[in-house]
Parts: C-alpha cells; sequence; structure tokens
C-alpha cells in the first residue's frame, strides 16, 4: 500500500467483489466458507448414482433387516399398516359409460368377484403354489423395501385343478443384471433394456439352477410386451425418485450407516450392562505382603489335569473372605447402565423416523405422550401408509387384477362387451377399489362420535369411515349387518337404533367432549 497505494485499493476492490460474490446466493460445497471445506459431492444421473453401489447397499439392507431390531420393525410396520392382511379387491364399473342399470352393474360385480376369489384365494395363483394372492403382497411389499425394486411375470401355463391359466412369479432383484455381466451402457444398465424413448424393452433374467453359485450362468431375455398383444409380460415395481432411475433404492438406503452405528452402540452397552452384572472383585496384594490367593479364599474344585494343588476360585453367597496381611479388594464398579444412553438413542430414532416419513412414536411403538399427540403421530404415519398402500394398488394389485380379466373374458366366465374396441370402455370394465386394514382408534369414542358428525354433516360417506376404522368392503359389512338384522327381528329380539344406543351409553362418557370436558 505504501509502495503503490493505486495497486493496494484496487487489490482490497477486488477482494471485496471476490466476498461479495461467493457470499450471495445459496450456500453450497464449492462456498468460500470454512464450513463447507472437505465436503467434495460428486454427483451424476441417476443410473451412474444407483447403480455401481446398488448391490452394495442392498446386502447391508438386508443384514440389518435380520439383526438389526430397528431395521426390522421399520420394514415390518410399513409391511402391517399398508397391507396388512392383504388389499381386497372389489369391483366398481363405470356404468355410465357402459350404459347399464344399476341392477346390471351390481349383478356384473358380484360375479366378477367371485371369479376374481376363485383365482386370488388359491395357491394356483402363484407360480410356487406356496402363497395366495393377498399373501404375496406381503411378499411384494417386503421384496421391495429390502432390495429396492422386484419383477413381477405374468406367465401362462396351465395346471390341473386350476381354472384360470394366469400365474405369478416373483423375480427377486439380484436376478435382474447385464447379459454375461456386460459394463452398463445407454441401452442396457442394470438388466433393463430400452428403446430410444426410454421405455423398458426387455429384462436380462439370471436363470441358472444353481443361482447365485453356479459360475456358468445364463440369461433369459423377457420383452417388456407381447408383440402383437401389448399384454405386459413383467411388471418392474420400484419406488422412482429421479427421472432416468432404472433400479430402485431399498427403504433403509439413507439410513445405513446410522442404522449399523445405532445397533453397535445398542450392542456395547448391552454388553456393558451385562458385564457389570457380575459382582467382581480384584484383589490388591500391597508390598511385603502375602503374595496369591490360596491363603485368604476358600478354593473351589480342584483343576483336573492341573498341578497338584492349583484350584479354582470363586465368589459363593454370603461367603466370609479371610483375606491375609497386606492384603485388600477393589470393586469393580463400570458404571452401567449408562443413563445418557436412553435420550442420545431416542434422539437418534427421531431423527430416523424424520428420514423414513415415520414418527418416532410409531417407530417404538410407544405412546407415552398426550392423547393428542399420539393421534397426531399416528395420522401422520397414515400418511405414508396410505400413500404406499395406493401406490401398490396402481402399480401391482390393479394391473395384475386387468391380467386377469382379460383371461376371464377369454375364457367367457366373464363378459365384457366392447372390452377389445374401445379403451375407454376397457377401463369402465376394469376400475376397481382395494382396501385394507384400518387405522385403528387411539380413542374409539371420541373418533367414533365423531364419524358419526362427518357422516350427518354429510362430510364423509359410511363406506368412507367404516374402511377408515375397520378397513375391509363396506359392502360385505352392510350385508352382514342386514343379515344380523333380520335374523334379531325374527327371533322376536328388541333391535337396538342409534337413539337407543346413545341411551345406554355412560351419562358421564354421553355428555364428555373431545377435550374430556363435560358439554353444556
Amino acid at each position: 500500500m505504501a509502495i503503490s497505494p493505486s495497486a493496494g485499493l484496487r487489490r482490497i476492490q477486488c477482494k471485496a467483489a471476490a466476498n461479495y460474490l461467493t457470499a450471495s446466493g445459496f450456500i453450497s460445497s464449492k462456498s468460500n466458507k470454512n464450513s463447507m471445506k472437505g465436503w467434495y459431492p460428486n454427483s451424476g444421473e441417476a443410473d451412474e448414482d444407483t447403480l455401481p453401489t446398488l448391490p452394495d447397499i442392498r446386502e447391508s439392507s438386508r443384514d440389518l433387516y435380520m439383526n438389526a431390531p430397528m431395521a426390522t420393525g421399520t420394514i415390518r410396520r410399513v409391511k402391517t399398516n399398508a397391507v396388512g392382511y392383504g388389499l381386497q379387491f372389489r369391483a366398481s364399473i363405470d356404468r355410465g359409460k357402459l350404459g347399464i342399470s344399476k341392477e346390471e352393474a351390481h349383478e356384473w360385480e358380484e360375479n366378477t368377484e367371485r371369479e376374481f376369489r376363485v383365482w386370488s384365494e388359491s395357491k394356483h395363483c402363484d407360480l410356487t403354489m406356496n402363497q395366495n394372492f393377498y399373501d404375496m403382497q406381503d411378499l411384494i411389499l417386503c421384496s421391495i423395501l429390502l432390495n429396492g425394486d422386484l419383477l413381477i411375470l405374468t406367465p401362462q401355463i396351465k395346471r390341473a385343478g386350476s381354472v384360470y391359466d394366469t400365474r405369478i412369479q416373483l423375480i427377486e432383484a439380484d436376478r435382474i443384471s447385464n447379459p454375461d455381466l456386460q459394463p452398463d451402457s445407454h441401452k442396457v444398465a442394470g438388466g433393463i433394456e430400452l428403446d430410444k424413448y426410454g421405455t423398458p424393452k426387455a429384462y436380462y433374467i439370471k436363470t441358472s439352477k444353481a443361482y447365485p453359485y453356479d459360475q456358468d450362468m445364463k440369461w433369459k431375455r423377457i420383452p417388456a410386451f407381447g408383440a402383437r398383444s401389448g399384454r405386459p409380460n413383467a411388471l418392474h415395481v420400484y419406488f422412482k425418485e429421479r427421472v432416468g432411475q432404472r433400479r430402485g433404492v431399498p427403504l433403509l438406503a439413507p439410513v445405513i450407516e446410522t442404522l449399523k452405528q445405532l445397533t453397535r452402540l445398542a450392542e456395547s452397552e448391552l454388553n456393558a450392562a451385562v458385564l457389570a452384572s457380575f459382582f467382581t472383585v480384584f484383589v490388591k496384594t500391597m508390598p511385603g505382603g502375602a503374595g496369591g490367593l490360596q491363603g485368604g479364599f476358600i478354593p473351589g474344585q480342584e483343576i483336573e489335569d492341573g498341578p497338584e494343588g492349583e484350584f479354582t476360585y470363586e465368589m459363593g453367597q454370603g461367603n466370609v473372605i479371610e483375606m491375609d496381611a497386606g492384603q485388600d479388594i477393589s470393586i469393580a464398579d463400570p458404571k452401567r447402565p449408562n443413563i445418557a444412553f436412553e435420550p442420545f438413542f431416542n434422539a437418534l430414532i427421531k431423527q430416523l423416523g424424520s428420514s423414513l416419513e415415520i414418527p418416532y412414536e410409531q417407530l417404538i411403538l410407544h405412546f407415552s405422550a398426550s392423547y393428542s399427540a399420539s393421534r397426531a403421530a399416528l395420522l401422520e404415519a397414515w400418511k405414508y401408509y396410505r400413500k404406499v398402500r395406493t401406490w401398490m394398488v396402481r402399480n401391482i394389485c390393479q394391473p395384475i387384477y386387468e391380467i386377469w380379466l382379460e383371461e376371464a373374458i377369454q375364457k367367457g366366465r366373464v363378459k365384457a362387451p366392447g372390452f377389445y374396441i374401445d379403451p375407454a370402455i376397457r377401463y369402465a370394465w376394469c376400475r376397481s377399489i382395494w382396501g385394507g386394514p384400518g387405522q385403528g382408534q387411539i380413542d374409539p369414542y371420541k373418533e367414533t362420535r365423531a364419524s358419526e358428525l362427518k357422516i350427518k354433516n354429510y362430510l364423509a360417506t359410511h363406506e368412507d369411515e367404516y374402511v377408515a376404522i375397520n378397513g375391509g368392503n363396506w359392502d360385505d359389512a352392510l350385508h352382514r349387518l342386514s343379515r344380523e338384522r333380520d335374523s334379531i327381528i325374527d327371533n322376536k329380539f328388541p333391535y337396538p337404533s342409534s337413539d337407543s344406543n346413545m341411551q345406554n351409553i355412560d351419562p358421564d362418557l354421553r355428555n364428555t367432549n373431545e377435550n374430556g370436558a363435560k358439554d353444556e
């Protein structure tokens, strides 16, 4: 500055301009800030970021599912709530588009539901004859959550004792790979061949009977769609999160490291607590004192095949120990259990829950907060469960039903005029509803009363509230209620009305509002 004031001034101006430019806008890994130093992210296209490490991610996910309680509980929680005992089918055709009466539509739906039960509730629908369609839904979702994706084949195979020929064959993610283990390319990557538009054209599956141990593996090319009919030969199902993503990633992929470290921490604390449960005493010999334990401790059993006079020493119950002069004891105190472990563990579980879209209370199945907090956690969790259920219906249940329905029409067991003529008519015949288990209730009285108010004020239908509380099929429940009513009346029992039901409720409960206060 003293030598050249003008050069020094320009240097100060350039530094100020550089600092302003690097400080403006969003802060990123390349920002000129100390907090961003050492961060060098490298990201590419979806396939570049996922395919190279996908096999390792699958192996880690499976190991966590088998050996980490939190990972096991997370996967099972999603399965139980999203699928449960299976998503049940109910036909719901568009009779306005089809131009048929209400009675004709109802008759067609009942007949189709009966025919679908013949196929779906039999193990013949499974190529391996291990499960029916509703049990397979649980396995399908579990495979997708664990491995990231799944390939579902729907071959037509005749089988004795089966009315229909449509079968479901599940191909695990590991078996989908490039033929002859060739490197990924723009055309074939991750075992999936795309056309010029990015549409799946074919899938390559390892077919070795000794897979995965046979070194002489072979691959089979499965076209994605039939050449003439356009019927899907395979359903590649996974949760897609990026444009151009060919393969799915396991649910636990973002939290693999955290779950593993959390499991190690829990195991270490458990081992420490077990060791602390043993009452351990160290005998100290002072300088000049008697050496060894023989003089003070009562010996146990003599060691077999050992030197004569060598004994094992054990702590007894209420033993009086005599020690020689110059000896003292020191009691080991490892300070376990660690009182800071549970708060730290719970803090990490809350972080995991945020990443997985499952509230902390749902992850650990512990509802110790207030009714409002517990219900809020349940409602937030069910947003995710409903999303998974809707995804299952759209990508698995409905496509498989449409494949079966086409065979039923071809066999003449279901009549659907215009099915092959107009795609809009085909869609009208294929419409359906799939219901699963309800979310349950934390306070049945309060929530049932809220359902009654919704129905009374036309904010919900009976079917909506029935499915939300119990799950299942409202029409089936209505038929059962009708039969029960007829049976009660036939046997000359008084049939309870809604008013009489309210009269039978404890007045203290009947006059209590949602906040637990008495209604005026």
